[in-house]
């Protein structure tokens, strides 16, 4: 299913109708308990945008801009200049063996990540950062938060494409909020703070080629719904509390992230599992420290609060940048008075 954020919804409802964001969010939350909790608000957005007669889902025929694709998607076009180049990475579960490798690239109206998976991921060597590309035949994934292409032995690359052009690439920008001000769906947002509470690390079994969630499918077997019975491999996802003297919030680390925050490798951490004592030593470290997180906010409907899911983390934030910062806030003030 192909899957809307919600404020793209809402910004759709507001530019055809000319109805207010206020107006829309009142009708979810009416349609949210008219219906009992049994929809979630992007769910409740649907049916608002279908009784305002506002159409979400067009044809996707042609070339995209990589700002408009979105979760759920199949056979998307897009051309993009490339940003950044990773390393071709084979694996083996014992039962299937096979390559992966990924890049990303960007528009005027954002950046994508790439995925290629076996006869694709020779192509890895064929790119260099500048060169522009044409995608198509791809599906999209979202991964943590963030869309994905992905491309499989139908898709197709097209390196330097004839009349095609890119013009500057809009970069990655985040806005920097107290932890106060944070709001659901929250994009983008950095915030700086203390960590003040570190639980145990969460470690669960994931399929080795796709890195999605492996089922328990009998005693000793686990299956991905993609790849069938695999031998699984482990991720592990890491929750604290953050507090920047405006308020706190639970942050949550997935794999790569974690790492940066526990200043360990991957090989590393998985060595905490059967190490509890050594897990508890590092979480004590871990309290006191100021860190930045970049990420978006979601809404915990089971706790009713406002969770941080981290995209990206800095232990050591740089105590220069933050003066800088400080002093151009104080001067912003001073000009507004």
């Amino acid at each position: 299913m192909i899957k809307i954020p919600l404020d793209k919804i809402i910004e759709r409802i507001k530019n055809e109708k000319g109805v207010s964001e206020a107006e829309i969010n009142e009708k979810i939350e009416k349609k949210l308990t008219q219906l009992s909790g049994l929809i979630s608000k992007e769910g409740a957005a649907h049916i608002i945008a279908n009784e305002y007669g506002v159409k979400l889902f067009e044809n996707v025929q042609g070339k995209m801009k990589i700002e408009n694709i979105l979760s759920g998607m199949r056979s998307v076009e897009t051309v993009g200049k490339v940003q950044r180049v990773f390393e071709l990475r084979e694996f083996d579960t014992g039962q299937r063996k096979g390559k992966v490798a990924n890049f990303i690239i960007g528009d005027e109206t954002g950046t994508i990540r790439i995925v290629l998976w076996n006869d694709q991921a020779e192509k890895i060597n064929e790119l260099s950062e500048g060169a522009i590309v044409r995608i198509s035949g791809a599906y999209v994934r979202e991964n943590q938060g963030r869309k994905e292409l992905h491309l499989n032995e139908r898709s197709k690359i097209t390196l330097n494409p004839e009349g095609e052009s890119i013009g500057e690439v809009k970069q990655f920008t985040t806005t920097r909020k107290d932890i106060k001000e944070l709001q659901e769906n929250d994009s983008n947002v950095e915030i700086l703070g203390t960590v003040v509470q570190v639980y145990d690390l969460r470690f669960f079994e994931i399929c080795p080629e796709c890195n999605k969630r492996a089922r328990l499918k009998d005693e000793n077997t686990f299956a991905c719904d993609q790849h069938g019975t695999v031998t699984p491999k482990y991720s592990y996802v890491l929750n604290f509390f953050i507090d920047d003297g405006t308020e706190n919030i639970r942050s949550v680390c997935f794999r790569n992230q974690a790492d940066r925050l526990l200043n360990l490798s991957e090989e590393e951490v998985l060595t905490l599992r059967e190490n509890p004592e050594k897990l508890q030593q590092i979480k004590d470290g871990l309290l006191g420290n100021i860190v930045k997180l970049v990420g978006r906010v979601t809404k915990n409907q089971m706790f009713d609060r406002l969770e941080f899911m981290t995209q990206l983390v800095f232990p050591n934030p740089n105590p220069e940048e933050e003066v800088k910062r400080l002093n151009e806030e104080i001067q912003e003030i001073k000009n507004e008075v």
